[in-house]
């Protein structure tokens, strides 16, 4: 299969490599998690650890094999744009949390 490289001649997306690498990291970090909870290996506490730092590394493979935010014309927007879903997701997993430990009826 050929590369998919430009698009519309002005914006370059990853090569074919890329998105198998990415592809492939994905699953990899999906199913590290999913052995460790179904054959309960872990701890309860070293499990959400590592299900937290995988899911962390699937978020910067998703950035950087899917985003592109290595590329493009001004990618200090890219990395403006990271650091705000950065902020965004700290927020909803702290918030998560703190309502999933203090919230006993």
């Amino acid at each position: 299969m050929a590369q998919h490289q430009n698009h519309g001649g002005h914006h370059s997306h990853g090569s074919m490599k890329e998105y198998v690498i990415g592809f492939i990291l994905s699953i990899v970090l999906t199913i590290i998690p999913l052995v460790l909870v179904m054959n309960s290996i872990l701890s309860k506490t070293a499990t959400m650890i590592t299900i937290l730092v995988m899911a962390v590394l699937q978020f910067v493979v998703q950035l950087v094999f899917f985003m592109h935010i290595r590329e493009g014309e001004k990618p200090r927007y890219n990395v403006q744009t990271l650091i705000l879903g950065l902020v965004i997701v700290f927020t909803i997993v702290a918030g998560s949390l703190w309502i999933m430990l203090f919230n006993k009826y």
